[in-house]
């Protein structure tokens, strides 16, 4: 598509403060001549990724250790835990998960929202000295302010959110509260690609790096290609970005994404590559799906 049909499928009410249709425009097409190239080189190279699923709460230190090795080798060089309320866990989790990454790699860090504003300024604190890359989710997803606060507080650790905003306007109020340093768009939780297009383009405005989330089943499939158009049409640049990567129930999908190398492998099946399965969908349709049935 070229600049003036994509600027054309984005509703810029309520955004004209922060982004105009022809600031929109312009930007698009500064990047228009290069397209070809970054596909190609995106062909090449593919998209980078972080892993979550070695971090998660109530692993224990065996399996996290066990986690963070495997995928080393296999060439990730950033990963993501969760923490919680309790400082002492999440600063032992932290030294074990930057013990084995080393500190060469990037570490990420999940909130899930469960902390007031000063609770987030404060548990922050002791966990600085892992240099995390970010907080994620530190507060109410729809807290802009508080996620400016929280920014300021705890800079040069960065804040990231997203994959709870839920429309281009929430997006818009973080990026000027300046409470966002990684832009975490949700495939599924924004409404349609023409909703993600206007915070694509918020994001270059303001220099925000976007890392898609993708924890979830399908989202993987999903922002490869948001991703990917992000890259080549919207910001040719893939300094700060990595895609969230989870490595279960691929299984379900026709066209699961393919990772190699820890990047994602452009997708080469037409169509946005999250078709189930007919007998996925059988087997876990509720209330009649075999899954169900049988829990009865």
């Amino acid at each position: 598509m070229s600049p003036e049909e994509l600027v054309a499928c984005v509703d810029f009410r309520y955004l004209s403060e922060a982004l105009t249709r022809d600031e929109a425009l312009d930007l698009l097409r500064r990047h228009a001549s290069g397209k070809a190239q970054r596909t190609a080189e995106l062909r090449d190279i593919g998209l980078p990724t972080y892993t979550s699923s070695a971090g998660w709460l109530g692993y224990s230190e065996s399996k996290v250790r066990a986690l963070c090795r495997e995928y080393r080798a296999a060439g990730w060089r950033a990963f993501k835990m969760k923490v919680g309320s309790d400082d002492a866990q999440n600063v032992a989790r932290a030294a074990v998960l930057r013990e084995e990454i080393g500190p060469d790699c990037h570490l990420m860090m999940d909130a899930n929202q469960v902390w007031d504003v000063p609770e987030a300024i404060a548990h922050m604190e002791p966990l600085a000295r892992f240099n995390p890359l970010w907080i994620e989710e530190p507060t109410n997803p729809d807290d802009a302010i508080g996620h400016g606060a929280i920014a300021k507080a705890i800079a040069p650790i960065g804040v990231a959110t997203g994959e709870h905003c839920p429309n281009r306007v929430v997006f818009k109020q973080l990026m000027q509260a300046g409470g966002l340093a990684f832009c975490q768009i949700d495939a599924c939780r924004l409404g349609g690609v023409n909703e993600v297009l206007a915070v694509l383009l918020l994001a270059a405005k303001f220099g925000i790096p976007v890392c898609p989330h993708a924890g979830g089943v399908g989202l993987c499939e999903y922002v490869q290609h948001l991703s990917a158009f992000h890259y080549v049409a919207v910001a040719p640049t893939l300094d700060g970005v990595m895609i969230e990567y989870s490595d279960h129930l691929h299984e379900h999908f026709l066209h699961p994404v393919v990772v190699r190398d820890a990047r994602y492998v452009l997708p080469e099946a037409p169509g946005y590559s999250i078709t189930m399965k007919p007998d996925s969908l059988a087997r876990y349709e509720f209330p009649s799906g075999a899954e169900w049935v049988g829990r009865r």
